[in-house]
């Protein structure tokens, strides 16, 4: 074991991480306090400068992720598409499988420059959270009750406020509504075959109100849809004490855009749309315990170089052999750095079961 392992790995080098986080993240927080004033001057000028400060915490974990555990994360999406991304408004529909999902996510968001003022669907009780919780009030994020009758009308209100934000931001949805589990897997398979759903062999049934309502009131205000999985590859199991320790993992993450139009706006059409698409997920073989080749991973014969970022750009499905001659693989220069798109927002089983069908 190297010296540089063995200090990652140190008690004291962890004691001393989650201080500087601490103090730094309220220090933030109380910045944030101070810009209540602004608010009344100018709205938009307060929501730039709030994300701007939203960004002194969310990079530290992000470079955690890269810098201090070196995690290798690869981008699969279709060429055309990548351009796009970070340039428009989009809602992210991302698997729930890992510990670490959140950090992949605002590593992505980081790539793309949107990391300070993505959104995320969080339940209420993380409004009152220090640090995280309070960045994500002051940045708008959109908080639930859980209860559907309740949350139709402060989640829509919610949504519409941001149909005028000043900066470009991605917004996730767990459409699973929680963490994937065997247990959790084997309840959800019940209500599909209650419904007469198709079951799913590697996602749990998606709750449909909760996307159906962020589409519509988002509807002119975001372009697409990016249908979203994330992996890792050799069966590893991500945690946050492994990447605190240092511990380096291999993520994959494939992306689909969807333009939103092609998205139906009756609730009922759009709730089959949504478990068509889970389906797809499984038919083209993108799930959680996929082990991607490495032949993936190969640089192409033209490499585009852009500094500290590890991405492949493959034409979506993502094929089984070899990279075609089309595909542009964009390297780092001395390390690997994790890639994927999106904020995290922890759901319990129960949190969404008003918001289905």
């Amino acid at each position: 074991m190297s010296l540089v392992q063995l200090l990652k790995g140190h008690f004291l080098i962890h004691l001393i991480i989650c201080y500087v986080f601490l103090v730094s993240g309220l220090i933030v927080n109380l910045l944030q306090l101070c810009t209540l004033p602004l608010w009344l001057v100018s709205r938009q000028l307060a929501r730039k400068v709030n994300c701007r400060l939203a960004y002194c915490i969310s990079s530290q974990m992000v470079a955690a992720l890269e810098w201090w555990s070196g995690t290798e994360c690869t981008l699969y999406t279709d060429p055309k598409s990548f351009p796009l991304y970070g340039k428009e408004n989009a809602i992210v529909v991302l698997n729930h499988c890992f510990e670490i999902d959140f950090l992949c996510g605002w590593t992505f968001c980081e790539r793309f420059g949107v990391l300070g003022s993505s959104k995320v669907l969080a339940k209420k009780e993380l409004a009152y959270v220090p640090i995280i919780g309070w960045m994500w009030y002051f940045l708008e994020i959109v908080f639930c009750k859980r209860k559907w009758e309740e949350d139709r009308k402060t989640v829509a209100m919610s949504l519409q406020k941001l149909r005028d934000y000043p900066e470009n931001y991605w917004f996730l949805l767990h459409c699973e509504g929680t963490r994937f589990t065997p247990k959790k897997h084997q309840i959800s398979m019940q209500v599909a075959e209650r419904k007469g759903l198709p079951k799913l062999k590697y996602h749990i049934l998606p709750r449909t109100k909760g996307f159906w309502m962020t589409v519509q009131n988002l509807r002119g205000a975001v372009a697409a849809v990016y249908d979203s999985t994330l992996n890792f590859r050799n069966n590893e199991t991500p945690t946050l004490l492994g990447i605190l320790h240092g511990k380096k993992y291999h993520a994959d993450l494939y992306v689909r855009r969807i333009p939103l139009d092609l998205i139906p706006e009756d609730e009922s059409e759009c709730a089959d749309w949504l478990h068509k698409l889970y389906q797809e997920k499984f038919s083209r073989g993108l799930h959680a315990d996929r082990a991607v080749p490495r032949s993936h991973t190969e640089p192409s014969t033209s490499p585009l170089v852009i500094d500290q970022l590890d991405v492949l750009v493959l034409p979506a499905p993502v094929p089984t052999g070899p990279v075609p001659p089309a595909a542009r693989v964009l390297r780092i220069g001395h390390n690997h750095l994790g890639l994927s798109g999106f904020m995290h927002c922890s759901f319990s089983r129960s949190s969404l079961d008003d918001w289905t069908d």
